[in-house]
């Protein structure tokens, strides 16, 4: 019976300088030859999927931006775009909070480096890696392709709690740790993107597995049939998901697989 498996990447298969373990390449090998789907389920929106790094390890499709995008074998199934007007408004009241923040979409990220402090690194890392497909919300106003997005960083407390209270309505606030926030819109995440690419391809739930590390996992860790947290991981993903497997240095993505049969 043909099972579909979803992989986080950052912190599942890859670690912060982005290397893969080879135990990882080869559990994906083994994966595809017994004819598996594999899927990414990523918090990244699709623009910051990097194709060459992760497309040759044998994926199949790939859900983006917390279950906003999905695709397969390349073909868009479904995406979500938050409206112009709506992402405006958005837009408007983070700057009223003089918060540091990203915009995520499917085709651009969008960042004015000025909203963060001066010691952060960030804005150059994204532009680093993201080159012409990063742009400035300032003088975009009006093109918006939003999806998703991200607040790096608030100065105040209060200022946290008031974001909380006027976005709660209409989106679920993740915190990822420090003052790192993932925002998406409501009735999306990671379970949702699954539940509709398993019902387009007409997989069963209990042929579903999914792999994750953090906070923005716990969807998917809880609803997929069967679930793995990384050892190195965060807590709160252990304790969502049905097994604990090792670290990712220690060839946690290939023993969860073995021990799940997947290989």
């Amino acid at each position: 019976m043909k099972k579909a498996v979803f992989f986080d990447i950052d912190g599942t298969i890859w670690d912060e300088k982005q290397q893969i373990p080879d135990s990882t390449r080869e559990a994906f090998h083994k994966m595809k030859e017994r004819g598996h789907y594999l899927f990414i389920s990523s918090g990244r929106t699709r623009v910051f999927i990097p194709d060459k790094a992760l497309m040759p390890l044998g994926f199949d499709g790939i859900l983006a931006g917390c279950g906003t995008y999905g695709e397969f074998h390349g073909e868009v199934k479904f995406y979500h775009r938050i409206s112009l007007e709506e992402i405006q408004r958005v837009n408007d009241f983070l700057g009223t909070l003089s918060a540091a923040y990203i915009l995520e979409g499917r085709y651009f990220l969008y960042l004015d480096a000025e909203r963060f402090p001066e010691d952060s690194s960030f804005p150059q890392e994204m532009k680093k890696e993201m080159g012409e497909k990063m742009i400035r919300v300032t003088g975009n106003e009006d093109s918006l392709e939003v999806s998703k997005f991200c607040v790096n960083y608030l100065a105040e407390s209060e200022k946290q709690r008031e974001l909380e209270r006027v976005l709660e309505p209409d989106y679920t606030v993740i915190h990822r740790g420090g003052n790192f926030m993932e925002i998406v819109p409501r009735g999306f995440n990671k379970a949702t993107g699954i539940q509709e690419i398993c019902r387009i391809l007409g997989v069963a739930h209990e042929n579903t597995y999914s792999f994750g590390d953090s906070t923005n996992d716990l969807d998917m860790l809880k609803y997929t049939a069967h679930s793995a947290a990384m050892g190195d991981g965060m807590q709160q993903a252990k304790d969502a998901a049905e097994y604990v497997t090792s670290p990712l240095w220690e060839d946690g993505i290939y023993q969860a697989c073995k021990y799940y049969d997947l290989i």
